[in-house]
């Protein structure tokens, strides 16, 4: 949720030119990873809930894709690139920590 906060906080600052482009992708993906994980823990199945924690890391790999294209063109700051990747790290490692857990079932 943190994550998601910050990236609406910071594509708030994005050109108008990509409310439809790079600022919507940016954050339906980031909406996508708290949502997909909340789905997924409400499923009556270990094996679903894996499958959505590994959907939610899809979405942060879609994320971080998108975040350096936003770097490259100029619209982000190196700082500010970093501060979301690492933040995806740490969601990720969360995230295959349960993916390890779930799979011995």
């Amino acid at each position: 949720m943190d994550l998601v906060e910050s990236l609406y906080k910071l594509t708030s600052s994005f050109p108008e030119t990509e409310k439809f482009g790079l600022t919507g992708q940016i954050r339906r993906c980031a909406v996508s990873i708290p949502s997909n994980i909340a789905e997924g823990s409400g499923r009556k199945s270990k094996k679903a809930f894996r499958s959505f924690l590994e959907i939610s890391n899809g979405s942060i790999n879609e994320l971080k894709t998108q975040i350096e294209i936003s770097k490259r063109i100029g619209i982000l700051k190196n700082d500010d690139m970093e501060n979301i990747f690492k933040q995806c790290d740490e969601i990720q490692k969360m995230t295959f920590a349960l993916i390890k857990k779930y799979s011995d079932f």
